[in-house]
């Protein structure tokens, strides 16, 4: 079943345990456009990885700053944007956790992981504004890992 012109926006404060609620809306929306549960699940682990990393990165956990998520879908398109308030960051800076030097890291895997389940990524920076990640994903290529790179 294909749905046209599907919109959800949420604003969270910036606390991990509402991590969840952004992911959990991810996945549902995947799964109501037909996709399967593992795709929904992966779209839904690249989803909380952006939101993760807009509170720890962005917004440097500061509860007074926000985190906005806005999931778009179009036909079989998906357009996600996570947005934070705070100073952004530079993500080529982000260590590659494959190098074997970083392989026993826990942190960096965040972006791989975006990169890895979804079609594109693509980030804006705006001085004063934060930062602004779009993540894209054709929902009708299935469960596949994404073959472009953002």
């Amino acid at each position: 079943m294909e749905r046209d012109g599907e919109r959800i926006e949420i604003t969270i404060s910036s606390r991990f345990e509402n991590i969840e609620l952004v992911q959990v809306i991810a996945e549902h929306l995947c799964e109501n456009a037909g996709m399967d549960e593992d795709g929904s699940h992966w779209i839904g682990m690249a989803v909380r990885e952006a939101v993760a990393n807009a509170i720890k990165h962005g917004n440097k956990l500061d509860v007074k700053k926000k985190v906005n998520a806005t999931f778009e879908l179009n036909g079989h398109d998906l357009s996600i944007t996570i947005s934070d308030e705070g100073t952004g960051f530079d993500p080529e800076k982000v260590s590659d956790p494959l190098n074997p030097q970083n392989l026993m890291k826990t942190s960096g895997r965040g972006i791989f992981y975006m990169r890895t389940f979804m079609d594109q990524i693509r980030y804006s920076f705006v001085a004063g504004s934060g930062t602004s990640l779009v993540m894209t994903k054709n929902l009708a290529k299935g469960t596949g890992i994404a073959s472009g790179k953002a």
